[in-house]
């Protein structure tokens, strides 16, 4: 069984930068697409990131030049870093995972809130 457990967040200024971690239990080399998500009160979860276990990237144009997703696998844990942040960012944070075989894992989210 795999779990995810997203940490890093918290509060940071408007420009300022946040390192979120997603930790996977059991075995990332089980996780073929690792991706970030991010969900504001009212609205649906919005893909920010994703990457394979090649190392592919994919960023929502919205966070293009400021996000980096990437994965350690000797660390079991995947990495969103946020630079530049703005108040728009402000949102809790999901990590999933997604089997080859389809099956998918999330995290219970991490908030990130970014002040004017």
């Amino acid at each position: 069984q795999v779990q995810l457990v997203e940490s890093g967040g918290g509060l940071v200024q408007a420009g300022g930068s946040l390192r979120l971690s997603c930790g996977v239990s059991g075995s990332i080399f089980r996780i073929y697409v690792a991706a970030w998500y991010r969900q504001t009160p009212g609205n649906q979860r919005e893909l920010v990131a994703t990457i394979t276990s090649g190392g592919s990237t994919n960023y929502a144009d919205s966070v293009k030049g400021r996000f980096t997703i990437s994965r350690d696998n000797a660390k079991n844990t995947v990495y969103l870093q946020m630079s530049s942040l703005k108040p728009e960012d402000t949102a809790v944070y999901y990590c999933r995972g997604t089997e080859v075989a389809g099956k998918e894992y999330w995290g219970q989210g991490t908030q990130v809130t970014v002040s004017s």
